[in-house]
């Protein structure tokens, strides 16, 4: 999500946005190997790491 942000921060160019590029797809190569390791579907997996990188459930010690 970093590299996202600051692709964002700036006008379009394939240089700014390369360190993004490179981070999803190392983000989805982790996803694919993980659910076929797994035996899980690899788009359930995708949406569950986004869900909880987006929206965290509070710990128990913080409320």
């Amino acid at each position: 999500m970093e590299e996202q942000r600051k692709a964002l921060a700036e006008p379009y160019t394939a240089e700014g946005w390369a360190a993004w590029r490179e981070a999803a797809a190392t983000f989805q190569a982790a996803v694919t190997a993980h659910a076929e390791a797994a035996g899980v579907s690899r788009s359930a997996l995708e949406m569950a790491v986004k869900k909880a990188v987006l929206h965290p459930e509070p710990s128990p010690d913080e409320g």
